[in-house]
């Protein structure tokens, strides 16, 4: 039994909060409960697990390596370009190390789950790894080796575009056929490491209609479904060439979407494609700090959550690691838009670091597959315990303290870390982080030459 001294809980931040947790999961809550002998005490502010929806390990080991541009024509599009050409290093050893150090930084974060969008496959040329799954089984190892809760999402890519061109040579590091990539999918069941088992096509653009049905149909009829969806203006217009429809409209009519759905970005929406994914029940993966860094837009907000809109957070390329900052980004780059502040609060719930918090964690858990994602009997004991004593933090009430992590404090707050039960983080450390960071270093010098 534990007792923290406030909670966010399902209906708001309650205080005195016992929670009961019993083989990985949520037993019971009480808040106002009278304190009981036996209890350990959780000091501070506990919350709900957040999911990290979205993720290209790999992509974490070249933040900050894109940063530059001579000709002033960088954009998404020759981002990508450096993004193939730093892929092409990597191998299952390299693949493992990145992943290890990234998926401890999550943790102590206050990230307790995560989302692999896993496509990158073969070795250079499209030449398939033996064992097939070698990358992928990497991922799950790193998991293992850390106590994230990983759902695996192997990648369907196909094509270069909508018009049907052939990859290019730096995309066959990615190719699967649809009974290749079930294969691979098939092969990660059961495998240690692994919480749950999704599929992702890539996008519109890399996967054509007919295959992405053909491997719907080869899986579990709730096992989740991710899709990257209008990040980009670029993927917008040749939607529009080739069926006379927008991405998001394009999906809503051809795959019928519900709520084991979760389409990434979906940043340029029209109102209607907003309201239209919103009935739908999918989760929205927002990636605010990539999507900045990436100059992709800014997705609407405001009409999708009036609209009762799901929404989930992914760190996606990781330059920052941190769901607060993703929160934060989030928020700021509405206000920047609509020239005013706390544009997701609500009357019902005026708070916004509350109700971005709640409804990031919950979607986050539906996009993954995952029960959790809220404080709750039945739900993964998957808590995250924010540092009253942090100096940021003092002379708040629980709101105020969790306004001021989200929007002031960031991770530095984050203190004691479970997942499923087990205390992954302690007193801001994880017990393999040395040995992870030390394998990290030493892969960034093989991929880099440093």
């Amino acid at each position: 039994m534990y007792r923290a001294d406030a909670a966010l809980l399902p209906d708001g931040i309650a205080r005195d909060v016992a929670i009961a947790v019993a083989d990985g999961r949520i037993a019971s809550v009480a808040a106002g409960a009278p304190p009981a002998a036996g209890e350990t005490h959780m000091a501070g502010l506990v919350l709900p697990g957040m999911a990290n929806l979205h993720s290209h390990a790999f992509q974490r080991a070249m933040a900050g390596l894109a940063e530059w541009d001579a000709q002033g024509k960088d954009n998404f599009w020759s981002w990508r370009e450096a993004m193939y050409r730093f892929a092409e290093r990597l191998d299952p050893e390299s693949a493992h190390a990145i992943a290890r150090f990234l998926y401890i930084e999550m943790l102590k974060a206050g990230y307790t789950a995560v989302g692999e969008f896993h496509y990158l496959h073969n070795a250079p040329g499209g030449r398939a790894y033996a064992p097939a799954a070698a990358m992928a089984h990497a991922i799950a190892e790193a998991a293992l080796d850390t106590g994230i809760a990983l759902t695996m999402l192997p990648t369907l890519y196909m094509q270069g575009g909508v018009d049907s061109r052939p990859l290019s040579e730096r995309q066959k590091l990615f190719a699967k056929s649809v009974a290749e990539i079930l294969s691979l999918r098939e092969s990660m069941r059961g495998h240690a490491g692994v919480t749950a088992l999704g599929l992702a096509l890539h996008s519109l653009r890399a996967v054509p209609t007919e295959a992405a049905r053909e491997a719907i149909a080869g899986i579990e009829a709730d096992a989740p479904l991710h899709i990257h969806a209008a990040e980009q203006t670029g993927e917008v217009e040749e939607c529009l060439a080739r069926w006379g429809m927008r991405p998001v409209e394009y999906i809503l009519q051809a795959f019928a979407p519900n709520a084991r759905w979760c389409l990434i970005h979906a940043t340029h929406m029209t109102e209607e494609e907003a309201h239209g994914l919103a009935r739908s029940g999918a989760v929205a993966g927002l990636c605010p700090t990539t999507e900045a860094n990436l100059g992709d837009g800014v997705f609407s907000l405001a009409c999708y959550l009036d609209a009762a809109g799901r929404i989930g957070i992914g760190g996606d390329s990781h330059v920052a690691v941190d769901p607060a900052e993703e929160l934060r980004a989030m928020e700021y780059a509405q206000r920047l838009v609509l020239q005013r502040r706390n544009v997701a609060a609500s009357t019902e719930e005026p708070h916004t670091a509350s109700r971005l918090w709640r409804l990031a964690a919950a979607g986050g858990a539906q996009a993954l597959g995952l029960k959790a994602g809220a404080i709750a009997p039945g739900r993964r004991a998957d808590l995250v315990v924010i540092d009253a004593d942090h100096s940021s933090l003092a002379a708040r009430d629980s709101a105020q303290m969790l306004d001021t992590y989200v929007f002031v404090a960031g991770k530095d707050a984050v203190r004691d870390v479970m997942v499923g039960g087990d205390w992954v983080v302690e007193n801001r450390r994880h017990a393999r982080e040395d040995d992870a960071r030390r394998d990290y270093v030493s892969a960034l010098a093989r991929l880099t030459g440093g």
